[in-house]
């Protein structure tokens, strides 16, 4: 079961039946080193990040929207306006610098996989939106990519 959620989105070459060994650390697949800068950022750093984005989104939105416990609509309201921080923390950051507040406090990046330095504005909103979604982010393969990653063509490497 692991190997049919974690694979449906597979390249054509390994659609064509052909058996590969598992590789021996998360990355080797993709060229990316075992440790060290560039390696495949591991799932604690980047559950830690997204709380720590999350964190900040609530405490920004909670200066602009104070929030009342006791009303069920403004709770609701605050709670939307700390989505859309969140959303406008991950998407604007990862588009042009390749990390948000979190990652950077984790010492982790979002790095495409054909080199290019700027991750995008439409790599970087699909990956926002996925994450939220929850599924597509914590369903991971091999190389600890969840589908928000392997959409976008994209991987999360440590920057130290």
């Amino acid at each position: 079961m692991a190997r049919w959620t974690g694979e449906w989105l597979t390249t054509p070459s390994s659609a064509a039946g052909t058996a590969q060994e598992p590789p021996r650390w998360p990355g080797e697949r993709l060229g990316l080193p075992e440790q060290g800068p560039r390696a495949v950022a591991g799932t604690g750093r980047r559950l830690l990040a997204l709380l720590g984005d999350l964190v900040l989104a609530s405490l920004l939105t909670a200066i602009v929207t104070l929030p009342d416990y006791t009303d069920v609509a403004a709770m609701q309201q605050h709670n939307l306006w700390s989505i859309a921080t969140w959303a406008a923390l991950t998407v604007l950051p990862v588009t042009f610098f390749g990390f948000t507040p979190g990652m950077a406090l984790t010492g982790i990046r979002v790095a495409r996989l054909d080199g290019t330095a700027m991750v995008g504005l439409w790599r970087a909103a699909l990956r926002c939106v996925l994450t939220f979604l929850v599924i597509p982010a914590a369903v991971r393969n091999a190389d600890n990519r969840g589908w928000h990653d392997r959409l976008t063509g994209t991987v999360v490497v440590t920057m130290r």
